[in-house]
């Protein structure tokens, strides 16, 4: 299953030609065709810096410990916003880099660690088995209180 686009490959190259060769204002462009001047500014930063594949779909990509921190030292080191860091190391949305500063604020290094994904395992086969044999005992120890006769049938 694919990730939904809002905007087409063919509509941002279009936008962005518009603005780069037919010299229009990034406001009457975005204006004329009801877009964000930040999606359209963020759109011809990626087709100056890495031409069509800047403009491209791209998948959810999962970032090292390493990078996300060279990110946030460079953005420090270099006084970058942080659309500048986006331009810089492809990186699709400013979003991004400020969850990673929020979690190395919060975590320190740690934060930066990859989570895992999805719904954890509540509980393993043989823990369910012997919670079972546990429960399924317990009972039989009460029908043995009530009545002993009980007991051999159930067994």
């Amino acid at each position: 299953m694919e990730r939904k686009v809002k905007y087409t490959y063919e509509f941002k190259l279009q936008c962005v030609e518009e603005v780069l060769k037919k010299d229009r204002s990034m406001e009457s462009v975005s204006n004329e065709k009801v877009i964000s001047q930040t999606n359209l500014r963020r759109w011809v930063g990626f087709y100056r810096k890495y031409g069509n594949k800047g403009l491209l779909p791209r998948k959810n990509e999962r970032y090292s410990p390493d990078f996300k921190f060279k990110v946030l030292h460079t953005i420090d080191k270099k006084s970058l916003s942080l659309s500048e860091a986006c331009l810089f190391f492809n990186i699709p949305n400013d979003s991004v880099i400020v969850n990673w500063q929020k979690q190395f604020k919060e975590q320190g290094l740690s934060g930066l660690e990859d989570k895992p994904k999805g719904r954890p395992r509540s509980m393993n086969y043989k823990r369910a088995k012997r919670n079972l044999l546990n429960h399924l005992h317990g009972k039989r120890s009460f029908y043995l209180r009530m009545n002993p006769y009980v007991c051999r049938w159930i067994t």
